[in-house]
């Protein structure tokens, strides 16, 4: 059978887990596409009011990741994590009340957008570290690809669900879906109960699962105790820049960001505003990009196997940060155009696919198990911290160069971000197994 299937119907605390999150993703997938839409629409909105309200929902990322690793690595992760989901529940639930009032305006969907984001963040630096805490170390690899799976089955049927939804309720009112997706992940949470901790038979928390590269850990400073202080706020950063791998996967993802939310946001506004590209279109078109992403996550282990992880990761790349320029090259309207953004995403999507699969995998491996709140928090304030830098530089360029323009200097941007990926330590990254796929951290 196969092992994550295997998980899920053997580990009930996992599948309540996984259940949960597989329906809040597809709730997310909804307010991805109807919050720009009920700033642009509903609020008649400018670009730079659409960039205002997308940097309010990631300026946590940017203002909080590194204190909240640091702060919630020791606190209960299920006392983190409820609280968060329920918080966004009840947040996103405002959205449609606050527009049926007649009292929704710009600034008032951007101060929800941002203790939206401000719970989102707390929930994903200690999620990233509670799986170790469901399952058995030699159970990861099955347990991440079950929920990235459905993360991905999710990122295919959401779009076009989300398109409908919102031609047919409005963007307001579809947001509601998602408010309800939080419940539902609340729930999968307080039904998981974390197993005992690993004793002399089991793997060790240090200990690397198998098909995972071996990239050595990083030391880091004790988490405290009568001999060793408590690290430093700055500790989760350490751990990534001094290792040549998470180092340039780091920059990688941050420059990817950025670039991405300058393009993304420009596109739903030159293809559904300028273009007239039904909603339910453009929504079925960036579905496509799903699609992409579950063939990249099937084929990603065969696919380095063939070249070898650290070429196949930067072939994944050229496809995911190469092919999205087309999306605005090709002269098209109405239904043409959204069969060249279908296809555009399906093929981007692939390398995403696959990019996340040895992102995930490089992380996983070179983290320390006792560090994984800290450092989540770390890379998540790199990460996703340049995206409120990305929304904002979205509406400048938006309303400076037109949303056509704008779209394609994002996608001329995804390109560029492949660079820090060129390097040794990535390229020469053979094998999943084999000790010649590491090198000394810098």
């Amino acid at each position: 059978m196969d092992p994550s299937l295997r998980l899920l119907r053997s580990h009930p605390s996992f599948r309540w887990y996984w259940v949960g999150q597989s329906i809040s993703s597809a709730g997310s997938q909804v307010t991805a596409l109807a919050l720009p839409l009920v700033t642009a629409l509903a609020l008649h909105g400018s670009p730079r009011d659409v960039g205002f309200v997308a940097t309010a929902a990631m300026a946590p990322y940017l203002l909080f990741s590194l204190l909240a690793g640091h702060y919630l690595e020791a606190r209960p992760k299920r006392a983190v994590m409820i609280p968060a989901d329920l918080a966004q529940a009840l947040l996103l639930g405002a959205i449609p009340v606050a527009w049926w009032a007649g009292s929704l305006s710009v600034p008032l969907l951007a101060g929800i957008a941002f203790l939206c984001g401000t719970a989102a963040l707390c929930f994903g630096v200690v999620g990233f570290s509670y799986v170790p805490d469901l399952v058995a170390t030699d159970d990861l690899p099955a347990a991440n690809r079950a929920i990235q799976g459905s993360r991905t089955v999710t990122e295919v049927a959401g779009p076009g669900l989300a398109g409908l939804l919102v031609g047919a309720l409005g963007a307001p009112v579809a947001i509601l879906v998602d408010a309800v997706s939080y419940l539902a992940s609340a729930v999968g949470v307080a039904a998981a109960h974390p197993r005992h901790r690993p004793g002399p038979d089991e793997s060790t928390p240090g200990s690397t699962p198998e098909s995972t590269p071996e990239v050595a850990p990083q030391a880091t400073p004790d988490a405290g105790t009568d001999d060793h202080p408590r690290p430093s706020v700055l500790a989760g950063l350490r751990v990534l820049f001094t290792n040549p791998h998470l180092r340039a996967l780091t920059i990688h993802a941050a420059l990817y960001n950025l670039a991405s939310e300058i393009f993304t946001l420009n596109l739903v506004l030159w293809a559904v505003q300028e273009q007239h590209l039904p909603t339910a279109t453009y929504g079925l078109a960036m579905g496509a990009g799903g699609i992409g992403g579950l063939i990249g996550t099937l084929t990603a282990l065969r696919l380095s196997e063939r070249l070898g992880l650290g070429r196949a990761f930067i072939a994944s790349l050229a496809l995911s940060c190469g092919i999205p320029v087309l999306a605005v090259l090709v002269p098209a309207h109405g239904l043409a155009l959204g069969a060249i953004l279908a296809a555009v995403m399906l093929v981007s999507g692939i390398g995403l696919g696959n990019a996340n699969v040895y992102s995930l995998t490089l992380r996983q491996a070179a983290i320390p198990r006792d560090q994984l709140t800290r450092s989540a928090g770390a890379y998540t304030q790199v990460m996703y911290g340049s995206i409120p830098l990305g929304g904002a530089l979205a509406g400048v360029l938006g309303e400076s160069l037109g949303t056509r323009r704008a779209t394609a200097a994002g996608a001329v941007l995804l390109a560029c971000s492949i660079l820090p990926m060129l390097t040794r330590h990535i390229r020469t990254l053979t094998s999943a197994t084999h000790p010649a796929a590491t090198h000394p951290a810098a």
